[in-house]
C-alpha cells in the first residue's frame, strides 16, 4: 500500500541490471577513485600526513580519467562563435613566464607588491604544477587559471589561508557561469572549484564548526565578487601589477570585494583545532 511507504521514500523505482559490479548513469559515481577520494575529503579531519593541497593534486589525475577532452574542445570551439570576448582571449593566447624575483620591482600596496610579500612570507612557489606549453584550448584555460589564481585571492578579498581559499573558488563558480553561455561548458570549467570547495564546507561543518560563520562569509563574499564583476578570468592581470590594489580592482572590473582577515580561522582549521582561535580577529 502506498500509504505504508514513508513519504520521503515514495517514487523510488529499483532498476534491474545484469551487471555484476556497481553501475550508474553518472560517470562520477562510476569512478571508484573519485568515490574514495570524495569520501576522504568530505569526512576526514585535517592532519599533517595529507596536507589539503595534496588532495587536489590527486583529484587532477582523477579528473583527467573522467573528462571527454574532445567534447570539451568542441564546446569551447562552439562557445567562441557566440562569445566574442572569449574568442578574442583565446586568439591572443597570452600567458606569463614570470618568476618570483620579477615582483621585487613593485611597490608595497600594489597588486604585484602584495603578491610578492605574501609569496615570500609564506615561502610559496608560484608554479604549483609542472609547466608545459598549452596544446589545446582547455590546456590554455587551465594554464591561465593556475597563473591567475593567487592574484584572484588578492583581488577578490580572500587571504592566503584555508578559509580565504573559498573566496576565489566561489568567485569562479559564479563569474564563469555569468560569462560562458553554455552551462554545460561552464560546469566543465568549474569542476576543480566545486570539488575543491567541498573540502572546506563539509569538513568545517563536521569537525570545525567554530569557524563555520567564517566559511559562510567567505563563500558569500566570493559569490558577490563573481556576480558583480567583469570576466576577471579572461583579464590580463599583468597590466595591473603596478597599480595600488583598489586601482587594480577598478582597472580589471572587480567589484564587491571586501578584505577580511581570516588568518586565525584558517590556522585553526588547518591545525585540526589545535591552535587557539581568537574570535575578536574575525570581528
Amino acid at each position: 500500500m502506498a500509504e505504508d511507504i514513508p513519504y520521503l521514500f515514495r517514487g523510488v523505482m529499483p532498476v534491474e541490471t545484469h551487471s555484476s559490479v556497481l553501475v550508474s548513469s553518472s560517470k562520477y559515481l562510476n569512478n571508484a577513485r573519485l568515490r574514495d577520494w570524495l569520501a576522504m575529503i568530505l569526512l576526514r579531519k585535517n592532519g599533517t600526513d595529507i596536507p589539503p593541497p595534496a588532495e587536489m593534486y590527486e583529484f587532477l589525475g582523477i579528473l583527467d580519467e573522467l573528462r571527454d577532452f574532445d567534447q570539451v574542445e568542441e564546446m569551447l570551439t562552439e562557445e567562441r562563435k557566440v562569445n566574442p570576448e572569449l574568442d578574442a582571449w583565446f586568439n591572443e593566447g597570452f600567458y606569463s613566464t614570470y618568476a618570483i624575483d620579477d615582483f621585487k620591482q613593485y611597490d608595497p600596496g600594489s597588486l604585484g607588491g602584495i603578491f610578492y610579500s605574501w609569496i615570500k612570507e609564506g615561502n610559496y612557489e608560484i608554479q604549483i604544477t609542472p609547466w608545459q606549453e598549452p596544446k589545446s584550448q582547455l590546456e590554455f584555460y587551465n594554464l591561465r587559471s593556475g597563473q591567475t589564481h593567487d592574484f584572484e585571492h588578492i583581488l577578490c578579498g580572500g587571504g592566503f589561508n584555508f578559509m580565504g581559499e573559498l573566496v576565489p573558488y566561489w568567485y569562479r563558480l559564479t563569474n564563469v557561469f555569468k560569462f560562458i553561455h553554455n552551462p554545460e561548458l561552464a560546469a566543465e570549467l568549474s569542476l576543480i572549484q566545486i570539488f575543491g570547495s567541498l573540502r572546506y564546507t563539509v569538513r568545517t561543518m563536521l569537525h570545525y564548526p567554530q569557524v563555520w560563520p567564517t566559511c559562510v562569509n567567505a563563500i558569500q563574499r566570493g559569490m558577490k565578487v563573481g556576480q558583480e564583476s567583469d570576466a576577471l578570468f579572461m583579464k590580463k592581470l599583468e597590466d595591473a601589477f603596478h597599480l595600488p590594489l583598489e586601482e587594480a580592482r577598478a582597472f580589471l572590473g572587480v567589484r564587491g570585494a571586501v578584505d577580511v582577515d581570516t588568518h586565525n580561522e584558517g590556522a585553526f582549521w588547518a591545525s585540526d583545532g589545535k591552535v587557539e582561535l581568537f574570535r575578536e580577529a574575525a570581528e
